[in-house]
Order: structure tokens, then C-alpha cells, then sequence
């Protein structure tokens, strides 16, 4: 639907059916998706207050009106396969234009993932509890896409996933390995326990440094609270799960020249990042302002720019549908530790969280998101790296 027949509709304001604007009914219609319909995928509509929100705030107001309760879907994950399959997001920031260009400044003219702003990722998301994230994930609490080869188990694609990591890095007791943004101490700990590395680990959340310390007690693992850009030292092999999406594209080449300053000449570096199948300019609104501030996911294109001259890829491997898999078993877990949650957190939060865990379920499951593993290494290297699955 070009954006001019959506602004003519706004402004005369048509109706399909009394408080449903036309203008939301072709654009739903596009996906296959209905307002009050009778599939799973629809939307169920129960204050109309909610085309207001759509049409003044797009996908924001679209988030903001589930978290207040004004909507439900019995399958909200294919609810956003559909939307995301057709683009429906940037249909709608396409009417908002002046809200579009006011973030596109802001971006150019800031740093949002600067060194004084790297923290704040942590203190909105990783610190709200860690009994959130101890219910949802695994027993091991790896926070990242776990690989689900031959197994139907959470637990054992983490330690599938894990297990990967450790063998394409080619860990050798004895080695040191730096792990940037590590989380609760996930792979850590299974590589200084079961490859016998010795292991720095950085993070920007002081609840994840806290309890990473206390699990990998017992191990040659050290936990620092700072950004990746205060680093010192030499690595054999250095690693990265799920940071690189809080780095934003004005830092990703300090990114890989801060590795390769860090990174011995014959080293390995493993890049674990989501990916977008196109450049994207700025986050979605609605996970920027509740789930991750200052996020940017990056395209294949500005990883290879950023790293020309750096590195070479040994290997870049795409498991993205795994990702859908694992979103949906941490909603399952998340949900069925909700009665004992629901005492420290409210129902708000408890829509906030299942809107961004199928929403997200939704991005992959429309192959609009990927999950790539690169493997990097200097010029200097001087093995024959042999890919590993």
C-alpha cells in the first residue's frame, strides 16, 4: 500500500466497521491478519483506544496498547511473523516521518552507545531481577540462541551451543580467553571447566557480574564491570555472545580494533551476534524504549566493512531459525514460573515480556533475523582452520 494512499485514509478517516479505520484494515490485510477475527492470528480487539495509539504512535503505540491490555492474540508469534513478512513496520514508521528523521538525526548527530551511555543497557535490562531470567532460561543461563541439532531439550541445545563455541575457538588448556559481554557466566564456565582456559569475562550489568562470580567461584574465571573499550591485555582467543547488537554501527570499527589490539597474532575470535537481513537505520521504537536502549542490529554488509583490514572470516554460520525455538521455550518457562514471579513484578510486566518474547519469535520465524557465528583471525595466523558444526 503506498504511503499516500495510508495518509488520504488517515485524514478521512474511513471505517470498515464502527471504530475499526480502514486504513489499519487493508494494512492487517496485507498479512492475512483481522481485527476480531476468528484464527489465532488475530487480533482481538477490546478497547478502541487502540487505533488512536497505532495511528498517532505506529508500532510503539501498537506495543504501548498490548502492554495496557486494550488487545490480545492467541498466537502473538505468528501474529508478528505475518505482520514482519510484509514489512508491516516500516509501513508504519513511513507515517511517521518527522518522528523517522528526528531519530535519524539523533543518531547521526550522538553516540548512543557511547562509553558513558554503555551502562545503560545493563540498568534497564539485565539488572531488573535475575529471578526473571533464572525461571526463563536454561540451568546454565545462556541468554543467546541455543543450537538445536537432533535434540527437542533446551538444556541440551545451550550445551550444544556452548560446546560449538568452545571447539570452533580450538581452546587448549592452558589458554587465555576473554569473553566480551559474558553474561551470568554460561560459557565461562564450560570452557574453564571442560577445556581448562583460564577466562576474563567483562559485562555491563553489576546483577550479572555478581552472580557469574558466585557460580564460577570454583574456576580460573575473573569477572570485570566495564566497557569492552577499557580492556587491557593479550588473548589467545577472544569471544563475544550477544553483545555486538549494544555496540551500534558508530562503534564497530573501534569494536575490531579493540579485539585485534587484544588478540594474540595467531588467535581466534568468535563474533555470536543477530543479524538483519537488510541495513536497518534504528531499533524498533517499542524494544528500544522498554527492552533495549540504544540497540542497533547489524547487517552482514556493516560487519564485513567494519572488520576489512582487521580480520579475515575463517567461517560465518547462520542457525537464525534456532532462535525462534528458543524464544518460544523461554516464553514457556517464563510463563510457567509466572505465579511465583507475579509477586514481585505486575501484570504490565507480565504482558511487557510475552509481547517481547513473541515478537521476537515472530522477527526470526520470518527469516527477517538471523543468528550468525563468525569466526575471525588475523593475517598473521598461521593454522588451517577446518569449519566446525
Amino acid at each position: 500500500m503506498p504511503l499516500e494512499s495510508i495518509s488520504q485514509g488517515i485524514q478521512n478517516e474511513q471505517h470498515s466497521e464502527v471504530g475499526q479505520p480502514q486504513v489499519l484494515v487493508e494494512l492487517l490485510g496485507q498479512a492475512d491478519v483481522r481485527f476480531n477475527g476468528d484464527r489465532p492470528w488475530d487480533i482481538q480487539v477490546h478497547d478502541e483506544m487502540l487505533f488512536k495509539r497505532v495511528l498517532t504512535h505506529g508500532s510503539l503505540g501498537f506495543g504501548e496498547a498490548y502492554m495496557d491490555g486494550f488487545w490480545d492474540c492467541s498466537a502473538l508469534d505468528e501474529l508478528f511473523s505475518r505482520l514482519m513478512a510484509v514489512d508491516i513496520d516500516e509501513q508504519l514508521a513511513g507515517w511517521f516521518k518527522f518522528r523517522l528523521i528526528s531519530e535519524l538525526i539523533r543518531q547521526y548527530l550522538f553516540n548512543l552507545q557511547s562509553t558513558r551511555r554503555a551502562f545503560q543497557v545493563g540498568e534497564k535490562h539485565y539488572d531488573i531481577g535475575n529471578d526473571v531470567f533464572e525461571a526463563m532460561l536454561d540451568s546454565g543461563m545462556c541468554y543467546s540462541c541455543g543450537y538445536w541439532e537432533r535434540t527437542d531439550d533446551l538444556e541440551r541445545a545451550q550445551r550444544q551451543k556452548l560446546e560449538m563455541i568452545c571447539r570452533k575457538l580450538q581452546l587448549k588448556p592452558g589458554e587465555r580467553l576473554l569473553e566480551i559481554g559474558c553474561g551470568w557466566g554460561s560459557l565461562m564456565h564450560y570452557a574453564a571447566k571442560h577445556y581448562g582456559v583460564k577466562v576474563v569475562g567483562v559485562t555491563v550489568s553489576k546483577a550479572q557480574q555478581k552472580l557469574a562470580q558466585k557460580r564460577c567461584k570454583d574456576l580460573p574465571v575473573t569477572v570485570e564491570l566495564m566497557d569492552y573499550r577499557e580492556i587491557t591485555g593479550s588473548f589467545d582467543k577472544v569471544v563475544s555472545v550477544g553483545m555486538f547488537e549494544h555496540v551500534g554501527q558508530k562503534n564497530y570499527q573501534t569494536f575490531f580494533r579493540t579485539v585485534n589490539r587484544l588478540l594474540s597474532d595467531d588467535g581466534l575470535f568468535l563474533l555470536h551476534t543477530i543479524g538483519s537481513h537488510k541495513r536497518v537505520k534504528t531499533l524498533d521504537p517499542w524494544t528500544e524504549k522498554y527492552i533495549f536502549p540504544n540497540g542497533k542490529i547489524p547487517s552482514a554488509s556493516e560487519i564485513t566493512v567494519s572488520l576489512e583490514g582487521l580480520f579475515l572470516i575463517e567461517d560465518w554460520h547462520n542457525f537464525g531459525r534456532d532462535y525462534d525455538r528458543t524464544l518460544m521455550n523461554w516464553w514457556l518457562n517464563f510463563n510457567q514460573a509466572w505465579p511465583d514471579l507475579k509477586r514481585h513484578y505486575d501484570d504490565r510486566f507480565y504482558r511487557m515480556w510475552k509481547y517481547y518474547l513473541h515478537s521476537c519469535a515472530g522477527f526470526f520465524r520470518c527469516r527477517k533475523g538471523q543468528l550468525w557465528q563468525l569466526v575471525l583471525n588475523k593475517q598473521h595466523y598461521s593454522g588451517v582452520y577446518r569449519s566446525v558444526r
